[in-house]
């Protein structure tokens, strides 16, 4: 938390707030231009500093620059300009003394570091750069205190040339990142707010493919309403094209990845929202929905499949089918589901032992099975043993694939290293900024470290996306979950009854909504929840109602355990 002229600066939730509390609504270019004012420590920043930073991998002009700058003077109230103030050379400063407020833990602080800016180089007390994705990794760069000047230096170099690979290819050797246009979406509506509409889809697009780490992003010319460029210095490996359109119900937009060398289209998506939705809302959702799916085969054709057989089996379509098929059981959770997904994943990889995209199918779908209570505990150990061993060869292998970070986000929520799950779920999102299940495992993580406000922004950002869309009953359960922790059950009712609708075999999102029926004073509604529960999984007690609580936080678990005395008030059985 920062503080400064009666303002606070609150990083963890991207928020600015006045002397009253209040939260002052800013855009995200424009928060960021803040924090990083904020943390100058008085210095004068250049523009062409601020440019880079808050628009990394995009080629902007100053007039956005400016913009930000006047944003924030009305925000701060700097009509004389004494706060944001212009230096002689050209450059800016924050002339207000800022006051930091520390974290309260060590773990905390290091959560918020790895969701908002993603892994990075631990201090000479934490693990190697290896252990941002991988906890149990052998690697570990601390020595002794006094190393000879040779010694330290070969120590060096063998420690990064080990870990490089695990973070990041370019890590040693600088390579030239693949560069994307953002082409203008072309307005193909008659609806006279056509034009505005696809300028800020056109915008949202390219801010979101500009967060993604491994690639760099050349806006379009402007055009009204679009932040202005400088023309490319070279040509983009792959530009992507789309259009809007209007129908009686609802706004579409096509979008497609299309290689510039060979002009051979990679990957056509498509989004509709209804026309009645909230404007912010539709561009949102518009933009995730294409931008989520041309991110993922992005990432595909930036990470190739790391075995030979795996490569064939893509081509051929059909291990990749298994592999949908399977991995659409995570998000529609029934247990004959799960186990007929696992049974079609394990006889596939039975057929072909080397290939690493349906081992980690597999386990990813274990997971899912670990969270459910659906094996023993000695399958679980058994299971959560070969899924650490499979998750850490395919990082290896493929550190910068999205279905291997996710696969491993889940592991690590699954057998609850908490911490360790929004390091590599921050990792997800900076490949697939739309990544709805990544956020949901980051929410889930905040909810047993206690930061149950922070977990409701999180799923509701989630919801805001709806990508992908059969992964959107997790996220509301979880908005209803963390509204439940809160003691919030009249507003938990509704997230739940939607989970429900979508998913309705777990029984244990029946067990919440009775909850929160009993405290919202619906008993008979509360009982009938209790006992379809039941009949979805019998057995089931005050006992073993829990998920398990290893590393949670005593905030959590007490919260937790409110919610439980209330569906044992519904009718839960107490043994």
């Amino acid at each position: 938390m920062l503080r400064f002229a009666g303002f606070e600066l609150d990083q963890q939730r991207a928020e600015l707030r006045g002397a009253d509390g209040a939260p002052i609504k800013l855009r995200p270019k424009t928060f960021e231009m803040l924090r990083l004012f904020a943390t100058s420590g008085g210095r004068v920043l250049s523009k062409q500093a601020l440019m880079e930073a808050v628009w990394p991998n995009v080629h902007v002009g100053e007039d956005s620059l400016f913009q930000c700058i006047r944003e924030l003077r009305t925000a701060l109230g700097d009509e004389r300009r004494q706060l944001i103030k212009l230096a002689s050379g050209g450059g800016y400063s924050l002339t207000a003394n800022v006051v930091t407020e520390p974290e309260v833990s060590a773990a905390l602080a290091e959560m918020v570091a790895a969701v908002v800016a993603g892994p990075a180089v631990p201090a000479e007390d934490k693990a190697a750069p290896a252990q941002a994705l991988t906890p149990r990794s052998v690697f570990n760069l601390r020595g002794p205190a006094v190393i000879g000047g040779v010694a330290a230096f070969c120590a060096v170099i063998i420690g990064l040339a080990v870990a490089a690979p695990v973070l990041r290819p370019d890590f040693l050797f600088k390579r030239v990142p693949p560069r994307i246009a953002v082409m203008a979406i072309v307005n193909e509506s008659n609806d006279p707010r056509g034009a505005a509409v696809a300028a800020e889809v056109t915008g949202r697009l390219t801010d979101g493919f500009a967060r993604i780490q491994n690639i760099s992003v050349v806006a379009p010319r402007a055009t009204a309403g679009v932040e202005s460029v400088a023309l490319p210095v070279a040509s983009p490996d792959y530009e992507i094209r789309g259009e809007l359109q209007r129908g009686d119900q609802a706004w579409t937009l096509r979008a497609r990845i299309i290689g510039t060398g060979s002009g051979e289209v990679q990957s056509v998506a498509t989004a509709s929202v209804g026309a009645d939705e909230v404007a912010e809302l539709q561009q949102s959702r518009l933009v995730a929905g294409v931008g989520h799916v041309l991110a993922r085969r992005l990432n595909e054709l930036l990470e190739p499949s790391a075995s030979p057989s795996a490569s064939r089996a893509s081509s051929a379509g059909g291990d990749k089918v298994a592999v949908e098929q399977a991995l659409a059981s995570i998000n529609q959770t029934t247990r004959e589901r799960f186990g007929a997904a696992q049974t079609m994943l394990q006889k596939a990889l039975d057929d072909d032992p080397d290939n690493v995209d349906l081992a980690v199918a597999l386990s990813s779908l274990q997971m899912r099975g670990i969270q459910m209570v659906w094996f023993s505990p000695e399958e679980a150990a058994a299971v959560e043993a070969r899924a650490n061993a499979t998750l850490e060869q395919a990082l290896r292998l493929k550190p910068n694939s999205i279905p291997v970070l996710e696969a491993y986000c889940r592991f690590l929520s699954a057998t609850n290293h908490f911490v360790e799950s929004l390091v590599t779920c921050a990792k997800a999102l900076s490949f697939d900024p739309w990544n709805g299940s990544a956020l949901y495992l980051i929410g889930l993580g905040q909810i047993y470290l206690g930061r149950f406000d922070d977990a409701l922004a999180t799923f509701q950002q989630a919801d805001h996306y709806d990508t992908p869309a059969a992964s959107r009953w997790t996220w509301l359960l979880g908005a209803g979950l963390a509204y439940a922790l809160m003691e919030r059950f009249e507003e938990a009712v509704p997230w739940l009854q939607r989970s429900i609708a979508i998913t309705p075999g777990t029984g244990r999102s029946h067990f919440l909504l009775a909850a929160a029926y009993q405290r919202s004073g619906r008993r008979e509604e509360a009982s009938a929840a209790i006992a379809e529960g039941l009949r979805l999984r019998p057995g089931s007690t005050r006992l073993n109602v829990s998920p398990p609580m290893k590393n949670a936080s005593p905030v959590c678990i007490a919260a937790w355990e409110r919610v439980v005395q209330a569906e044992v008030d519904a009718g839960l059985p107490e043994q």
